[in-house]
């Protein structure tokens, strides 16, 4: 009802409820009003043989008819349903959520807090610590990383060894509260580079990780990737922290096959990490960052992220 600023949708609303509430009671009303002579019909027939008989509705079909009405008017009286009334218990969806989280905060907060005071990596030993992340993980999570954390195509792997914007503990909490956002630029759309020179660069990138490719592509695609492709991927192929894969390794976010890393040259790729700081609030994050790098993935710390551009960092692995 908010979106409606005249109080004649707010009348309009009651008048319609009530209308129908009372009518349906009035109907009932005048059945029972009307005379009944058990045995005969009221002159109507259907299919040649069915006949409709003039018997009054049974007594207890009729009071829970009534009682209906009664209850139908006492919740509208005591919950919202009549424009915006919001009844005598002033109940709200909205409400009864902020309720619940409260009482859950109060229960379980003292809990989040106790890990929250330790360190990442103590937090990632502890046995209760590790139930409670597995379930904020399931919750938040496992919808794009999967249950198991092994991710899918275009989701990042969370168990392997692999992280563009870093797997220390400082460096996954910060994914986790902020986002990430990466953007690996369309080379073929102005176009920058032609169909030969995409494909001669894919055979030499297929190349770099041992790969199956055409010789001759990818020596000509050696000679492109540095002037294409070396300022964020580096002149090895190998990447750099924060702003793009390393392309020698064999994982592959997209897949590694010849038409996939054509697509992704030529139309580029988008992605994006959500930011779940506010919604989880710190303790949760913390919690979380200890059950994922507790996974295997975190691995060797790895230096801190430099800050880049959205647009220079690659969607093509964590």
């Amino acid at each position: 009802m908010s979106d409606f600023v005249s109080g004649f949708w707010n009348f309009y609303v009651i008048s319609i409820v009530l209308a129908s509430v009372i009518g349906c009671g009035v109907l009932l009303w005048i059945q029972d009003s009307a005379k009944h002579v058990e045995g005969e019909t009221t002159g109507h027939v259907w299919d040649e043989d069915l006949q409709e008989y003039s018997n009054p509705l049974p007594n207890w079909w009729r009071w829970l008819y009534y009682i209906t009405i009664v209850f139908s008017l006492f919740y509208l009286a005591m919950y919202p349903g009549l424009g915006t009334f919001k009844g005598q218990f002033n109940w709200s969806s909205t409400g009864q959520y902020d309720g619940e989280m409260k009482k859950a905060d109060d229960e379980y907060g003292p809990i989040f807090k106790k890990f929250q005071s330790q360190d990442i990596r103590a937090v990632a030993a502890n046995a209760e610590a590790k139930e409670m992340g597995q379930r904020l993980f399931l919750t938040y999570c496992s919808q794009c990383h999967g249950s198991d954390a092994k991710g899918a195509r275009g989701f990042p792997n969370l168990t392997d060894k692999d992280w563009l914007f870093g797997g220390a503990p400082e460096q996954i909490k910060e994914s986790i509260a902020k986002g990430r956002d990466a953007m690996m630029p369309a080379k073929g759309v102005k176009p920058d580079l032609n169909g030969d020179q995409i494909k001669d660069l894919a055979s030499y990138v297929r190349s770099l990780s041992g790969l199956a490719s055409d010789s001759i592509r990818g020596q000509r695609g050696k000679e492109l990737f540095a002037q294409a492709c070396g300022a964020c991927h580096g002149p090895d192929g190998k990447g750099m922290l924060g702003v793009a894969p390393n392309l020698a390794d064999k994982i592959w976010l997209y897949g590694s096959a010849e038409d996939t890393i054509v697509e992704t040259i030529t139309k580029g790729r988008v992605n994006r990490m959500p930011a779940f700081g506010e919604f989880l609030g710190d303790a949760k994050v913390h919690l979380l960052t200890a059950y994922i790098y507790g996974l295997g993935g975190g691995g060797t710390d790895a230096t801190a992220v430099a800050p880049v551009a959205a647009e220079a960092a690659p969607a093509e692995k964590k």
